[in-house]
């Protein structure tokens, strides 16, 4: 067998979303069944194939891989809020603080179609909503997607620190390291690397270092738990584990990454399965009381039949496609002997 007749077997799937997000009204992947489980594969899709095989990789490790063991059995969930209005963010932190505990909260600023005014509203809104609901000690982190230069990183961080009265971290301010380096030397606020962590080609591990406090870990974009525990004991930073927009399947490779790091340095963004109006279960993994057990959680047959209806045969075939070219692409470089072996013996 081969990983043609893996792909052939995949299932695409679509699921709505409750509030846009990246630009996307869903989201887009397919599930891969294994011995051990289900694996999700759903790189965003401007992601090229080398990209695409880290994600191919962790998929692939839940479907047939071995996990570590676990350091713990809950982790601390941040809530996450897009690129809204005010009131559509002080709402969502309301209803995070509210329903799920919640006292950490990530905001989406700089992104497309939206000013700096806006974001000053969005996160003057979130701070309100902590303070309205007697989370004092709440906590806001920014996540710029490294849209900033320099320069209007100075600028506007100066600003958004006071409409927060104060960030935790502001996360991938700048696409560069240098550009990172260089603003480190001039803001006392903590910086974070995402992109610059998951996107590279050639880890620069001094560089890294340099122009970062913290990393963002993200299992799935890459390789898997294994790959990613790797990594962080390569750049040995205090480490944040954050999802990448999963349903509920796909969320267990980064639960247990958060589970099987031997140190968090706080919440992790794993709770963004309020940002599903649709899932691959019928109750969506979701925080309770501002954290979340570490589980796996397997696809419902229906809820999956439904997600993958949404799907058509051409995007079905682009999925299949996807698979193929992305373990040829590094996939197959990443995963551990034993699930290449699994996998071409399928």
């Amino acid at each position: 067998m081969s990983i043609e007749s893996l792909a052939n077997d995949a299932v695409a799937f679509s699921v709505p979303l409750s509030i846009q997000f990246r630009s996307l009204q869903n989201r887009q992947g397919a599930l891969i069944k294994g011995p051990n489980g289900w694996g999700e594969f759903a790189p965003f899709l401007d992601y090229d194939d080398e990209i695409a095989g880290r994600w191919l990789a962790g998929a692939l490790e839940l479907a047939f891989g071995t996990l570590p063991k676990l350091q713990r059995t809950e982790v601390p969930v941040n809530a996450i809020i897009p690129a809204t209005d005010e009131m559509t963010a002080y709402e969502l932190v309301e209803k995070a603080v509210q329903r799920s505990g919640i006292s950490t909260i990530k905001v989406k600023v700089a992104q497309a179609g939206q000013n700096l005014a806006d974001d000053i509203a969005r996160v003057r809104a979130v701070r309100s909503a902590l303070s309205a609901n007697q989370i004092a000690n709440g906590k806001i982190r920014l996540d710029v997607n490294g849209a900033w230069t320099t320069d209007q990183a100075i600028h506007d961080l100066r600003l958004l620190v006071d409409a927060a009265n104060g960030l935790e971290y502001v996360e991938q301010p700048c696409t560069t390291l240098a550009e990172l380096t260089e603003l480190r030397k001039v803001i006392d606020i903590p910086i974070a690397i995402d992109e610059g962590l998951r996107l590279s080609s050639d880890l620069d591990l001094l560089a890294i270092r340099d122009a970062a406090d913290l990393i963002i870990v993200k299992s799935l974009p890459l390789g898997g738990v294994v790959q990613s525990l790797r990594l962080i004991d390569r750049i040995d930073l205090p480490v944040v584990v954050s999802g990448s927009m999963d349903t509920s399947v796909g969320l267990a490779s980064s639960l247990f990454l958060a589970g099987s790091a031997t140190e968090l340095y706080g919440a992790c963004g794993v709770g963004t399965g309020t940002l599903l109006a649709l899932d691959l279960v019928h109750i969506t993994e979701l925080p309770e009381n501002g954290a979340m057990s570490v589980v796996r959680t397997p696809p419902e047959p229906d809820c999956l039949a439904v997600a993958h209806a949404l799907t058509s045969e051409e995007t079905r075939e682009v999925w299949r496609e996807r698979i193929v070219r992305a373990w040829y692409a590094s996939a197959q470089h990443l995963v551990a002997p034993e699930v290449k072996h699994a996998v071409l013996s399928c």
